[in-house]
């Protein structure tokens, strides 16, 4: 019997050019890649910023009043009570967990890293949803708690725990309902 024969391997793809390192194809190669890297970077950074955003729009979407607006001593409340205090089960949890001498937990670590920063941020001056204004409210309360871009429709305001009875309107709101409203002259607000 004669041996069998061995099939030839024959490849089927094409081979990939290469090129000079100091050509001009393999500068716009690298070109290239540096952009699309620098694309994708920032595309990831619009996701964690849009995220957030929408974290924080969640929480005060779900602490809407069902009808009216809140005042602006009840917009702090709600910040100082409840906002500012939502990790602090968990932070005491993690500090009940650990044993005498040892090292924070990473988990410990980044809770009081995040209220320390959110305190920093009410004292200096928190960007929130203007809750204490008519048009706003009604608005915030068709939100789908999705669409990121909506929230720019909706009027903010920078509230202080220094000083509570002063706001600084620091984005307008793009919807016509809000652009019209007359609301404004009534309160006494400063505008950035």
């Amino acid at each position: 019997m004669a041996p069998a024969k061995a099939a030839k391997k024959t490849s089927g793809g094409k081979k990939e050019k290469v090129f000079h390192p100091s050509s001009r194809k393999a500068g716009q190669l690298a070109r290239q890649a540096l952009r699309k890297e620098k694309l994708q970077n920032l595309k990831t950074k619009r996701k964690e910023k849009d995220g957030t955003l929408a974290d924080v729009s969640g929480f005060f979407y779900h602490s809407l009043p069902d009808e009216g607006v809140l005042t602006l001593e009840e917009l702090h409340e709600l910040i100082r009570d409840v906002w500012l205090t939502r990790n602090d089960d968990e932070l005491a949890a993690e500090q009940a967990s650990r044993r005498k001498g040892r090292p924070k937990s990473k988990r410990e670590l980044d809770l009081e890293d995040i209220k320390s920063r959110e305190a920093e941020q009410y004292r200096t001056g928190l960007e929130v949803i203007d809750l204490t204004h008519g048009p706003t409210v009604e608005l915030f309360r068709v939100w789908d708690q999705k669409e990121v871009a909506y929230l720019d429709l909706l009027r903010f305001v920078r509230i202080f725990s220094t000083d509570t009875t002063r706001t600084i309107i620091s984005r307008p709101g793009k919807h016509v309902s809000i652009v019209g409203s007359t609301q404004d002259q009534a309160m006494d607000v400063e505008t950035q």
